[in-house]
């Protein structure tokens, strides 16, 4: 590739070739949708049956056979429900800015890829052996949902390459804005309203059960990462860009990119993002920014990650369009820890087909820095095309001061406090102090309700102010007796005898449930799913013993991913009397999948199976291909030991694993001074 040019889309190289490849795969689906579909056929069955056996004889050449091909008579199959998948390496987002000047400085002397920021769906892909075996959704970052089924239903995907050993990518299944436009008006989402934009579409037909539905959808797929394989590839295995140039002479289209120099200054970016841009509307590309990712794998690599992101890469996000609008008023909302947030209540706006009366004020200092008064007029926007904001305010000058002295729910006096906001800078937030505020107990209830921890299904605000205001809720473990107020709750307004039903059936299944759901349900600040996560691998599941740990100041800063507030933030939670009475008792109302509950004595013969080795407490890596074990396995294996498995040679591991072709993991391990192993020496380890 040029590194002044756009990298080639898959392909490319046959592109003038009217006999092979695409191009004849395209010809041939339109001479079949002649057929079948228009009975108005262009061509002779003769020429159709030339191109055809020449199609099949170029992808017998090359390996590469994609999911539109008309040799493929694969029918497209319905699943009943999408399983999850595990991401052994976590599909994180990037930092974001809208500030050109943050992407020359993001540089320090190094070379990048500026790419386009496609707007659809990110979808990671699995080949074994030349074949795709796995396709998934990004998810959450470490947990997605399996849509293979579907992926032979998208317009462009190898489903055979020539590439035989393992290989793992991710990019963006998206629709081109046309077939947007085309399909808008006779699709309708689930809340039987037409779909608003391509994203929201392609989203939505990605997960679809039925794979025929799917394929009407018009899915396209762009590559953007290589995370798996590729490792032989001397020549490229450093650059990004050569290893995307390599995936699209396999057959994958390849979002386009420019190569940015490691001294490029501002504007030199700025031009580069208005050709992209340019260039993304010429071939009806949806995109909502940019993407800066250096060139260099191993140093991306070095530069690790937040528990949000990974630090190799920046998103450059387009300015929102806003709309102009009167403030009328802020409404105040008491959240579960005291915080009060203030809600702005505006003229209804429509945007993006939503109509949109009210949006986040963040806090103190954020309504003080826009002087908003009652009657300004202002500027909203929604921001990414999700989440409503205040961009401005257009009649500054007469600011008034909008804070209650009391919290809207309790009455209570309220106190404004400090702290630090992003990049350091002060902000000013109000609260309430009173623990039995009745707007904060019942955000406590809807928390550990909610999906990401106790997945209570059906269990609404609204159902749960109803409850605790019967009386029938004052701690969580209440929720697994609500059978002592039967007649009470069948008599709510609302309610009845099945109602009832269906509410105590979803709250017996969240009986059932997992480590990472009752950490984040038990509510310590900062320890979301992600924390939850990295804690459950390192302590094997057993809450018992990361109770054990905090309790004796275990360093949770040696865990990638947790920082010193996060380590400080468990100590205080489990010193606190109250915290750990609940953290036991809870524990009898349920049943962990795993079966380490902390109440059983098996979980203590476990936990000695898994820490008396080498190997318990620490961070291995595995790099290279294996002969005893698949990526999956070797992963597996190192979690049976007690150890946490590492996607990135850093600080803190402390042995790397090396099969063949190590690559740039064993040149960083060795920089480090990490113990490097040979496959043999790591289980001889093992036996000894």
């Amino acid at each position: 590739m040029s590194q002044t040019g756009t990298l080639a889309f898959s392909l490319g190289e046959y592109r003038d070739n009217e006999t092979v490849g695409e191009f004849v795969q395209e010809e041939l689906n339109q001479y079949r949708h002649e057929y079948y579909n228009q009975d108005a056929p262009s061509v002779s069955d003769a020429v159709y049956d030339r191109l055809y056996d020449e199609l099949e004889l170029w992808e017998k050449d090359t390996g590469i056979i994609l999911s539109n091909s008309p040799t493929q008579t694969v029918g497209y199959k319905a699943v009943s429900s999408l399983e999850k998948v595990r991401h052994d390496i976590p599909l994180l987002s990037l930092a974001k800015t809208k500030a050109v000047s943050d992407l020359a400085s993001f540089l320090k002397g190094h070379a990048a890829l500026l790419m386009l920021k496609l707007d659809g769906l990110t979808v990671k892909l699995v080949y074994e052996g030349g074949k795709l075996v796995e396709g998934s959704t990004r998810g959450d970052g470490d947990e997605g949902e399996l849509i293979t089924h579907n992926i032979s239903a998208f317009r462009n995907v190898p489903l055979s390459i020539p590439y035989k050993g393992r290989l793992v990518i991710t990019g963006e299944g998206f629709i081109h804005k046309s077939d947007f436009e085309r399909l808008k008006d006779t699709l309708t989402g689930s809340d039987g309203k037409p779909y608003r934009n391509a994203r929201n579409l392609a989203a939505g037909s990605i997960r679809c059960l039925d794979a025929n539905i799917c394929k009407e959808r018009e899915i396209s797929f762009f590559a953007f990462n290589i995370l798996e394989g590729m490792d032989e590839f001397e020549d490229s295995r450093d650059s990004r860009s050569g290893l995307l140039s390599i995936l699209a002479e396999f057959g994958f289209e390849v979002c386009p990119a420019v190569y940015i120099p490691p001294d490029a200054k501002a504007d030199h970016i700025a031009s580069k993002i208005q050709k992209m841009a340019e260039l993304a509307d010429t071939w009806d590309i949806p995109i909502d920014g940019m993407v800066l990712r250096f060139n260099s794998f191993s140093y991306s690599a070095s530069l690790g990650r937040t528990e949000h992101h990974y630090n190799d890469g920046i998103a450059f996000k387009f300015e929102d369009d806003t709309y102009e609008t009167v403030f009328r008023r802020v409404e105040w909302q008491t959240g579960r820890s005291g915080e009060i947030a203030p809600v702005a209540v505006f003229d209804t706006v429509e945007i993006d087909g939503c109509e949109v009366s009210r949006a986040s004020l963040h806090n103190l200092t954020f309504i003080k820095g826009l002087e908003l008064h009652p009657g300004c007029r202002i500027l909203v926007s929604k921001r990414n095309m999700i989440i409503p904001h205040v961009e401005e305010n257009l009649d500054r000058g007469d600011y008034q001061d909008m804070t209650p002295q009391t919290c809207p729910c309790c009455g209570q006096p309220t106190r404004t406090h400090s702290r630090a906001g992003d990049k350091g800078r002060m902000v000013e937030t109000l609260h309430c102090d009173n623990p039995g505020c009745g707007s904060r107990i019942l955000q406590k209830f809807v928390h550990f309700a909610e999906k990401k921890a106790m997945n209570i299904r059906g269990l609404s605000e609204a159902t749960l102010d109803q409850l605790i205001r019967l009386g029938a809720l004052k701690g969580y473990q209440d929720l697994y007796h609500l059978d002592r107020y039967r007649d009470e709750i069948i008599a709510l307004e609302g309610f009845g005898e099945k109602s009832y039903e269906n509410l105590i059936a979803s709250i017996n299944e969240s009986r059932s449930t997992t480590f990472v759901r009752f950490v984040v349900a038990m509510d310590i600040p900062l320890i979301g799913r992600t924390a939850s996560r990295i804690l459950d691998r390192h302590f094997h599941g057993s809450l018992r013993e990361l109770r054990l740990a905090a309790l004796d100041r275990f360093d949770f800063t040696c865990l990638e991913g947790i920082g010193d507030i996060m380590s400080s933030n468990l100590h205080k939670w489990f010193r606190n009397s109250d915290h750990l009475l609940l953290w036991g008792s809870l524990q009898k109302e349920l049943h962990f999948e795993n079966g380490l509950d902390a109440q059983t004595s098996g979980e203590e013969n476990n936990m000695n199976e898994t820490t008396n080795n080498t190997f318990a407490g620490c961070t291995i890596v595995a790099t290279g291909k294996l002969e005893n074990f698949t990526r999956d396995g070797i992963n597996a294996k190192i979690i049976s030991l007690g150890a946490t498995p590492g996607s990135s040679v850093t600080k803190k591991t402390d042995y790397l694993i090396c099969g063949e072709k190590a690559g740039s993991k064993l040149a960083k391990a060795q920089q480090l001074g990490v113990k490097i192993l040979t496959e043999q020496q790591f289980l001889e380890m093992l036996s000894a």
